[in-house]
């Protein structure tokens, strides 16, 4: 907090009045040596007394004010001045001198000559200039005593009539507002430095109080302890006790009586220490239970506790006592000593084996089982954070595959992974790159070989390569970018589709699963229809079989939904799938996709399976769709057994909007003249 001149604490004032008297001395002699030389330094008859009576008046205050500095030096330095009057006297003398000067400047100014005036300019200047800094600890003084030096000469010299005065008078109002702000900078320096004394002085005090208290204190602390020296004796082998206990506790999983995280990463870390040196191999076993989370769901948190301490116990058949631990939820981990990659994945499939389809409640019909993940020391890292970090990439990887299987970390798997991580980090900014673009391949009615619909589908070029969408998408599910990919393709189709020239044909669009059950999609398509005006009789929207195991009740009413809008509902690569009949009439299909996969098997001896889905088909009232014809005979066999529409390479490739446009003029063509 700055501190005012108007409001002098004591010990303020008494700090102020030191620093001003510290320099009074010299100040004085220079007054006095200064005065003295103007005084007999220029002789002129005209003037000559005047400034002998002023020289004589400056002697007087000069020696009044030496007089009041050695009575502050023996009287009142060593001592905290309370009274005003001390610094007052010190101020008015100085104030004093200072009018002597401007007297002197300004009675004298006429009758000097220019070397005369250039002198007293430099003179008085110099004065103004020591003061500013002897004089700064007193703000207003200061002030007063460069201004009443240098400015009545400076402003008589500015509004002399000699016009060569005006530059050295300006010269000395420029100086006089540098020398302001210097004393002024000075001021506020010396008062920090004042508050900031003051601060350490009572911190001093403060502190050889505490240093008093503190030794007081530690007398009384070495009388106790000499009592408290036999209670420590017996209290040493408790607190031993007690630490082993919350050591036990800090490093124990409450459930399962194995190792926690911390209490598992100290031991991995000193079994990779003893095997650098014994130059040992360690195995790391990153283990997921499958199927806990139904247990949990559907029988509650106690039995999966229950099962989770089971599964502990069985697991610890197959490690030493303090080699295993629980990571966290339903995932333990284990680490074999002395173990080579055979060993480990031999014990791993003990495990496994040991997990498969067991049924770990008898009043429960669920099983649960095992997805294991290995990583080595030293092969694969010599780091135990890494080595964990890795097993547990191996075994997400082997539960992404097929749940229930064991996996040892490589490098292969590492770059599969690092790719992985590439496209969808691609994925995030595909649309943004416009790395994205939507193809058509025509679907022909079997019978008239017209253009019945056209499928959209996507394509994805990125760095330099075509990326498969049997690649991408499951890629763009996982990372949640599959709504706004989806709801792009959706938006693209329709556009491109509503300013085709043949109005009447269907455009046929596929949708995810998350997409078709995420709130917000049928106003996505509503906003698409609307946006590209494109008809909603026209739009078919292909699902997978797989949807069949979701949520039916909400899948029904989005297909409701999609119905009350006339759009078309297709089931995609049917018979992959594990659909029943009643499923398929309870939601309404349209349009059933009979998946290439049969088609590409089917034989006039072989195709009970495309069979069966045309009678379902009929019965249901659903158009079919042959994918994947590729030659005349599979489109004249499917053709023969009553399949509604054929798609494939026979008749086109999947292709953009110009070349569709080219296409579809040229089949036109081809079947007029036949």
């Amino acid at each position: 907090m700055a501190l005012s001149q108007s409001r002098y604490l004591p010990s303020l004032r008494h700090e102020i009045l030191a620093l001003l008297q510290a320099n009074a001395v010299g100040g004085l002699l220079i007054t006095v040596f200064s005065f003295s030389a103007m005084t007999f330094g220029f002789n002129n008859h005209s003037n000559q007394t005047t400034k002998i009576v002023l020289w004589a008046l400056m002697l007087i205050v000069c020696l009044l004010r030496a007089i009041d500095g050695i009575y502050w030096h023996k009287k009142l330095k060593y001592h905290e001045v309370y009274s005003q009057w001390p610094l007052l006297r010190f101020v008015l003398g100085s104030v004093v001198t200072a009018l002597l000067w401007a007297a002197y400047c300004s009675l004298l100014y006429h009758h000097m000559d220019l070397i005369e005036l250039a002198t007293t300019m430099i003179i008085v200047a110099a004065m103004a200039g020591g003061a500013a800094t002897v004089l700064s600890p007193h703000l207003p003084l200061v002030l007063i005593y460069t201004s009443l030096l240098l400015l009545p000469l400076s402003l008589q010299t500015v509004f002399d009539m000699e016009a060569q005065l005006h530059l050295l008078g300006s010269l000395g109002i420029l100086f006089w507002l540098v020398m302001c702000g210097t004393a002024m900078k000075s001021n506020q320096f010396i008062h920090r430095a004042i508050q900031m004394k003051s601060e350490n002085e009572n911190l001093l005090a403060l502190t050889t109080s505490e240093r008093a208290k503190v030794e007081r204190v530690n007398q009384e602390l070495k009388a106790a302890n000499v009592s408290l020296d036999n209670a420590n004796a017996s209290l040493e082998n408790e607190v031993r006790k007690r630490t082993a206990e919350l050591h036990q506790l800090s490093h124990t999983d409450p459930l399962t009586g194995l190792m926690n995280r911390m209490g598992f990463m100290q031991k991995l870390s000193v079994l990779i220490s003893r095997a650098r040196s014994d130059g040992n191999a360690i195995a790391v076993l990153f283990i997921d239970l499958d199927g806990f989370k139904q247990i949990n769901d559907s029988l509650g948190h106690q039995a999966g506790d229950k099962v989770l301490s089971d599964i502990a116990l069985k697991l610890a058949d197959y490690s030493e006592a303090d080699c295993i631990g629980r990571w966290g939820g339903d995932e333990f981990i284990i680490v074999l000593p002395h173990a080579e990659k055979n060993t480990a994945m031999a014990v791993a499939l003990a495990i496994k084996s040991r997990l498969a389809n067991l049924q770990p409640l008898e009043e429960s019909t669920l099983t649960l089982g095992a997805t294991i993940g290995i990583a080595m020391y030293p092969e694969h890292s010599e780091d135990g954070a890494t080595l964990i970090q890795l097993a547990d990439l191996t075994m997400y990887h082997q539960k992404h595959i097929a749940s229930g299987q064991v996996g040892v970390y490589s490098q292969a798997l590492y770059a599969k992974l690092h790719h992985e991580q590439t496209l969808l980090e691609g994925l995030r900014h595909a649309i943004s790159q416009k790395e994205l673009s939507v193809v058509y391949q025509p679907i022909l009615d079997a019978q008239t070989e017209q253009l019945w619909a056209v499928e959209a589908l996507l394509r994805w070029q990125f760095a330099g390569r075509s990326i498969s969408p049997a690649e991408f998408i499951p890629l763009a599910e996982k990372n949640g970018s599959i709504y706004e990919i989806g709801n792009w393709v959706l938006h693209r189709a329709c556009i491109d589709a509503a300013h085709w020239d043949n109005q009447a044909l269907r455009l046929s669009v596929n949708v995810s699963l998350m997409q078709l059950l995420r709130d917000d999609f049928i106003a996505s398509v509503d906003k698409a229809l609307a946006s590209s005006g494109l008809a909603p009789q026209r739009l078919h929207l292909e699902v997978t079989e797989s949807i069949f195991s979701d949520d039916m009740d909400l899948l029904a009413s989005k297909i409701s939904a999609l119905k009350a809008r006339h759009i078309k509902v297709a089931i995609d690569d049917f018979g992959t799938g594990f659909s029943s009949l009643s499923m398929l009439q309870s939601l309404d299909f349209d349009v059933l996709k009979i998946d290439r996969s049969f088609v590409q098997q089917m034989t006039e001896n072989n195709n009970a399976i495309v069979r069966a889905t045309l009678l379902m088909a009929n019965e249901l009232g659903c158009k079919t769709v042959a994918e994947g014809i590729e030659t005349n005979e599979q489109a004249k066999l499917l053709t023969t057994m009553g399949v509604d529409c054929l798609q494939g390479y026979l008749y086109a490739r999947p292709m953009n909007n110009k070349r569709l446009s080219q296409w579809y003029t040229s089949w036109q063509q081809k079947h007029q003249t036949q």
